[in-house]
Parts: C-alpha cells; sequence; structure tokens
C-alpha cells in the first residue's frame, strides 16, 4: 500500500496555525472472544500509543475476552444487545431503528450485562450495531445508565439526548460495499482532510473527538497497514489520543 500523506499533513498544519486542538480516538467493533486478530489490536494499539474503544456483543462475549482484556489498552463499551438484523428485509440492517417493542429492553440488558462482566472497567457508551437507532431508543439510553451514544459521521449536537454525549467515528478504512479490502487510500486521506477543514470552518463540530472505526476481525493486511499509519500522521500532527475517562475528567 501506498499513501501520499502531504494533503493530511497540510490540513493538520492548518488547524495547528488556527491553535484548533484534535482529540483523536479509536473504536473496534463486533468483539466477542479473544482471538489472534484481537491480540494484532492490542498491539497495533499499544505500538500507536492510543487504546482501543472496543465495542462488544453482549449478548455473546465469552470468557475467553474477559480473561484477555487489558483495561489499559481495550477499553470496553457496549455494542448492541446481539448484533441481530431486525430490519425484516425492509431498508438497511439494523438492531435498534427498526421499531419494536422489546428494543428498550435489550439495550438495559445489554449494559446490566456488561457491567456485570466487566465492573469498573467499562465505560457506558452505547454502540448500535451498523451504526443505527431510532429517537425512542436513544431517549431511553441516560435513564438506563448510558453516558455516551457512538455512531458515524460528524455530530450535529453535543449531545444526543440529555444526559448523553454524542461522541462518533469519521473514518472507516473498510470498503463494505466492494471488496471488504482497504478503500482507496487517497480517498480515505480526502476524507480526513474534509472532515479537518470543516472543524477549521465551523462546518463541524471542532471539539467531538475524530474517530477511526475499525472491525479486526476482518481486517485485510492492507487495513492493518492503513490504520497504523494514519493514526501515526494523526498524532504526529499534533492530535491528542482521546478516551471517555478523559471527557469524564473534562466534565467534573
Amino acid at each position: 500500500m501506498t499513501a501520499d500523506w502531504a494533503p493530511l499533513r497540510a490540513a493538520l498544519a492548518r488547524l495547528r496555525s488556527d491553535g484548533i486542538a484534535l482529540p483523536v480516538w479509536w473504536r473496534d467493533d463486533d468483539a466477542i472472544s479473544a482471538t489472534p486478530t484481537l491480540d494484532r489490536l492490542m498491539a497495533a494499539s499499544a505500538q500507536a500509543r492510543i487504546p482501543v474503544h472496543l465495542a462488544i456483543i453482549p449478548a455473546h462475549v465469552d470468557d475467553t475476552l474477559v480473561d484477555r482484556l487489558d483495561p489499559d489498552i481495550l477499553i470496553p463499551v457496549v455494542h448492541g444487545w446481539a448484533h441481530q438484523d431486525h430490519s425484516g428485509g425492509v431498508g438497511k440492517k439494523n438492531e435498534f431503528l427498526t421499531p419494536r417493542s422489546d428494543a428498550q429492553a435489550d439495550a438495559s440488558r445489554a449494559i446490566d450485562r456488561m457491567r456485570d462482566i466487566f465492573g469498573a472497567d467499562l465505560r457506558a457508551m452505547f454502540v448500535p450495531p451498523w451504526n443505527r437507532i431510532g429517537a425512542e431508543v436513544v431517549e431511553a439510553l441516560a435513564a438506563q445508565g448510558y453516558t455516551a451514544l457512538s455512531t458515524f459521521g460528524p455530530r450535529i449536537d453535543v449531545q444526543a439526548a440529555p444526559g448523553l454525549a454524542q461522541i462518533n467515528t469519521h473514518i472507516d478504512p473498510i470498503w463494505w460495499k466492494g471488496s471488504r479490502d482497504l478503500v482507496d487510500p487517497e480517498q480515505l486521506i480526502a476524507q480526513a482532510c474534509q472532515h479537518l477543514d470543516a472543524r477549521r470552518t465551523g462546518a463541524e463540530d471542532s471539539t467531538e473527538p475524530f474517530g477511526l472505526l475499525t472491525h479486526h476481525l476482518v481486517h485485510t493486511e492492507a487495513i492493518w497497514t492503513f490504520s497504523a499509519a494514519f493514526l501515526h500522521e494523526l498524532l504526529d500532527g499534533g492530535a491528542a489520543p482521546w478516551t471517555m475517562e478523559s471527557e469524564t475528567h473534562e466534565q467534573t
């Protein structure tokens, strides 16, 4: 894989020149158990010196993941309930977007199970599978104990609902609708530059942590390589790692 990082370096330089901080975070979805690719994710996190918010599927998580998880490297968050598609073949896949009577109950038992498993290491972030969620579920999350919601794309508001921070991801390197290999690196770099320049102009919220979204279970070598290089470029260009722990400290 070859990539021209010059446009990204220039966009980062413009942010620095304007005195705009860039908090960066990493979310990885669909974890269930300990695997060789999870070990590789942990190694990549340690090398990049940025922890991964690991979105774990509560209904299917097993003891191997619990035993392997290092909370200094992998920060557990809640990834829906069972990652089950409830679209009924109508519209896009989702677990919490299509209206159903038990959606809120599934979100509630998800955080309860994750707290039972991970205790104080859990961060109360809800990550809906496929990044899709209905308003009625969003409105119930804070009362269930969640403090943050994470989907994909720049946020519109700081809060998704009262008491519920919105903290999204912005760059996904996987070409889901095609080969499921790496998206053209030039396209990914251009997308990142657009987001960064939008923060400078006020078109996007410059205080929202800038998020990389990965899925370690399906990575190709090209995706691993790009993700590592992308994080290196961001951090080398003045970005600072962000975690939900730092968000909590800022709010106290």
